[in-house]
């Protein structure tokens, strides 16, 4: 079954089911959370404490999550 955004079954399960990464992924999701904890550091040292602090870190924390989730879903867009 499609919706009319054109989201088939195939899709949302592909997307919302669990991808056991292999060792190569697991590799790469380490570096990009290095990558993120120092730019996330960075940010600690030189913006000042507010709530615009907290977003930068959340959005970087986003960032990761929807970087992991491309790494996780690639083998199925292929």
């Amino acid at each position: 079954m499609t919706d009319e955004r054109g989201f088939p079954d195939s899709t949302l399960n592909e997307l919302f089911k669990h991808h056991p990464p292999s060792d190569e992924q697991r590799k790469r999701y380490e570096a990009i959370r290095a990558g993120a904890l120092a730019f996330a550091a960075l940010l600690r040292e030189h913006v000042p404490v507010s709530s615009d602090r907290t977003d930068a870190v959340r959005k970087l924390r986003e960032c990761v999550m929807t970087a992991n989730a491309a790494i996780a879903l690639e083998e199925a867009r292929r």
